[in-house]
């Protein structure tokens, strides 16, 4: 068998798109003898500075022999990659290899990427160590090389065996792909047959749509070849999505088993553990009343006793900050999110405890006004009806908020994150769609 990885072949002005050349690469391999098992899409550390658009690296997995896998392959990447594009650095790395049984080193590598930062040359050390082929294109990195797409095309190569044994769970994206001459133009897609679609495979397709917003998520704006992609977690369900949205001609489609929607870049932390550029799962104290900035950015802080952190709603999570807005000091919560810069961008979080109670200033028995304090330590009176009570009273509040996970809406969620209604969390959720 044989696993070609490539990654950073696509541009974020030219509109050419990884998943693209991935789908050509693999008919590619069909025309050449060999029959392709899979399509793999990886979502690697978003946090990362140098990244594509979304941070994607690819896989093909077929029996055509590494040579020439590679020879096709890297006819493609230097035919279609956008190589003169400043922040495009194209990889590829090609293993004589079983996609379940690559070298452990190359499995660590590919679970690790998606939350650890990876540096070429411990790529490239890597895929000579393990006897795979490789190449890369562009401007020379800062590592001394061209070619710093060989890190995701590593990790790419890698990734279907740490899946397999780490017991991951896989979502599929099925992608439909324009006819490449219409690239740049508006996409011609009938919106309502999309909202349609979604709500007859809904849950096994998610995310295809938002219906707080209108939108119709899984129509990219960018100018590229991506016509829609679907994803789910049921291959028939997105399948059928796609057959169902009425649009301009579709010109070829692929699916992708990926790490889409699974929480892969989320580690389970305390606020001393953390670090930025890395996904965590916290659990703390609201400790300060939400507070809405300039730009419609919402900010809380998160402690534990000993330490604070700061979180951020921003203002494109939409909905989703008014559950921020309503949390209040002394909630306990589980916050999901990346850190950047010592605070944490918000994905998602748990209401574990709720304040369900106030001390307010006793209403006078007598007439119900506010009562009036009597001085330090003198508690409070009603001058007019001359009744006194020793302290403030406790009094219920009315939360809107209940125990369990809320999520950000499907426009606003990253590749990587998972949606509530795929399920496995431990409370109860309240999933957007």
């Amino acid at each position: 068998m044989t696993v070609i990885g490539l990654d950073d072949t696509d541009s974020r002005t030219a509109g050419m798109c990884s998943t693209y050349l991935a789908a050509l690469v693999a008919e590619a391999v069909a025309d050449a003898g060999g029959t392709v098992d899979r399509h793999v899409l990886v979502r690697l550390n978003p946090a990362v500075e140098h990244k594509t658009r979304g941070n994607a690296a690819l896989a093909v997995h077929t029996d055509l022999d590494a040579d020439r896998s590679f020879d096709v392959a890297a006819d493609l990447v230097a035919e279609y990659a956008v190589g003169d594009d400043a922040r495009t650095s194209p990889g590829l790395v090609v293993a004589d290899a079983d996609p379940n049984a690559v070298p452990d080193a190359v499995a660590d590598f590919a679970a690790e990427a998606v939350r650890e930062f990876h540096s070429l040359d411990d790529a490239l050390r890597l895929a000579d160590d393990a006897g795979f082929r490789h190449a890369g294109w562009g401007a020379e990195t800062e590592d001394g090389a061209p070619g710093r797409g060989r890190i995701g095309a590593l990790a790419a190569v890698g990734a279907w065996c740490a899946w397999t044994r780490d017991d991951a769970d896989p979502t599929y994206e099925l992608i439909s792909y324009r006819e490449f001459d219409r690239c740049g133009t508006p996409r011609d897609i009938d919106e309502a047959s999309v909202f349609a679609a979604a709500d007859a495979e809904y849950p096994g397709a998610w995310d295809t749509v938002d219906r707080g917003t209108g939108q119709a998520v899984c129509v990219p704006n960018a100018p590229g070849p991506i016509l829609h992609g679907v994803r789910g977690d049921d291959r028939d369900a997105v399948r059928r999505v796609a057959e169902h949205i009425d649009s301009e001609p579709v010109d070829r489609t692929a699916l992708f088993h990926t790490n889409q929607g699974t929480d892969a870049h989320l580690a389970d932390a305390v606020l001393a553990e953390l670090r930025d550029g890395a996904g965590y799962r916290v659990t703390g104290q609201v400790v300060t009343e939400p507070e809405t900035r300039q730009g419609g950015h919402v900010f809380l802080a998160l402690g534990d006793g000993d330490r604070e952190l700061d979180c951020v709603a921003f203002a494109p999570t939409g909905r989703f900050r008014d559950r921020v807005r309503a949390l209040r000091t002394g909630d306990r919560i589980t916050a999901c999110g990346e850190v950047d810069r010592g605070t944490m961008k918000l994905e998602k979080f748990a209401v574990r405890s709720l304040v369900e109670t106030e001390l307010v200033v006793p209403a006078c028995p007598g007439c119900g006004r506010s009562m009036e304090s009597a001085g330090a330590d003198q508690g409070y009176r009603c001058r007019r009806c001359d009744t006194a009570e020793p302290g403030k009273v406790e009094r219920e509040l009315d939360r809107s908020l209940e125990r369990g996970w809320y999520e950000v809406p499907p426009t606003a969620r990253r590749h990587v994150a998972k949606p509530l209604v795929r399920g496995g969390f431990d409370a109860p959720t309240h999933p957007e769609r």
